[in-house]
């Protein structure tokens, strides 16, 4: 079965600096695939190849088989990839409502028309309420999202992504910096995401990779270290003596 999303011999260089070295990536249709590895591994130099927003220096990005290595930022949207980052993208003056009805109106390639109000086209109400039920934004929904909680914002910045309506979903820490008390709102939304959704996870929180992950892939100075199921990935002692430590009755922590 070809993958949904696969990378071959992916390379970033900055000068005499390799961020990327032969990086070679299958994501399986709808997998929960996280990307893990240590600050300065690699994994957003990787996810901003994966996304346009840097172009590699050498290799080969496919969706679906298509090669998309030059493809531009809003066109690999369209084709069905879309992200989160570690640090919101958000329009902090819109409420949910009128992001997510922007959102749902670009996809829809009536995004220009500025002058009607996000959200009053019968076509996208509909969907924007489905969204904000989705993403526990419903009790929020007028609310500037500059004064969001922080759980919020990352909530909706997840629910704009997932409103491109994409095959790949890319997450970036998408629970870093959110408080405890509103984390499990994080979880919950990432773990209600529908399955033939592909959804590649960033993420350091180890306890949330092995609950999330059905196929773990380590990156290490650039490079794919491991790459397996969760139990063979926590049982091998490469990873535990580089990345993931061991504590004192021999398991991953």
């Amino acid at each position: 079965m070809i993958p949904v999303l696969e990378t071959r011999n992916l390379e970033k260089r900055f000068g005499g600096i390799v961020a990327s070295s032969q990086v070679s990536l299958s994501v399986a249709r709808g997998a929960r695939h996280a990307l893990i590895g240590p600050n300065g591994a690699g994994k957003t130099t990787l996810v901003n190849m994966l996304t346009g927003v840097l172009a590699p220096s050498s290799g080969e990005i496919r969706l679906d088989g298509e090669d998309i290595t030059r493809l531009p930022p809003h066109r690999r949207v369209r084709r069905g990839i879309a992200r989160t980052f570690q640090i919101n993208q958000l329009f902090a003056d819109l409420n949910p409502v009128e992001a997510l009805g922007l959102a749902i109106s670009e996809r829809l390639g009536t995004g220009t028309h500025w002058w009607r109000r996000p959200g009053s086209r019968p076509e996208v109400v509909a969907e924007i309420a489905a969204l904000l039920d989705r993403f526990g934004l419903a009790d929020v929904r007028g609310v500037r999202t500059a004064a969001l909680p922080y759980g919020k914002q990352r909530l909706l910045e997840i629910a704009l992504a997932f409103a491109c309506r994409p095959r790949v979903l890319l997450l970036d820490e998408p629970a870093a910096g959110v408080p405890e008390a509103e984390r499990h709102e994080i979880l919950a939304a990432v773990a209600g995401l529908p399955a033939d959704v592909a959804v590649l996870l960033i993420e350091h929180d180890m306890d949330i990779v092995f609950t999330f992950a059905d196929r773990i892939t380590v990156l290490v100075n650039g490079q794919i270290f491991v790459d397996g199921p969760p139990d063979a990935v926590a049982r091998d002692p490469r990873v535990k003596a580089v990345y993931l430590g061991e504590s004192r009755d021999g398991r991953a922590p």
